[in-house]
């Protein structure tokens, strides 16, 4: 991998989008120009997002910016998982057995079913009325 060209990877989970992009470094992590500690909070969701680093051994290797659009925190922060799962598969395809048995590169389709006509909610009917 040459220091010129960044490792491009996307992640998802429900309506959440992750762009990322990874460059040899010293382990600074960006979220939509926030530092990630400041852009995730919680502390589970921080270790959430290193777990494919910590897997790899790579925490302090790689300077790592992403753009995270669409969801809410929970998903952003499973998107960009994934996104990270990816972009570690392209620099050592070795990582593959690791990750999956993990479970992290697999992507969480689960979205909000949509409203059908006719009634108010996707499967909540209107109130019955026999007279």
């Amino acid at each position: 991998m040459s220091s010129s060209h960044p490792i491009q990877a996307t992640g998802r989970r429900k309506t959440s989008v992750a762009s990322l992009k990874m460059l040899p470094g010293t382990g600074a992590i960006k979220v939509n120009g926030r530092d990630f500690t400041d852009y995730f909070g919680s502390l589970s969701l921080q270790n959430q997002i290193l777990r494919p680093l910590e897997i790899a051994n790579a925490v302090h290797n790689y300077d790592v910016t992403v753009k995270a659009v669409g969801g809410g925190i929970n998903g952003q922060a499973g998107a960009m998982r994934l996104a990270l799962s990816r972009a570690l598969l392209e620099v050592d395809e070795a990582l593959r057995a690791p990750l999956k048995q993990e479970g992290l590169l697999t992507r969480d389709p689960r979205m909000k079913e949509r409203k059908k006509p006719g009634q108010p909610g996707a499967r909540k009917r209107f109130q019955f009325s026999k007279r």
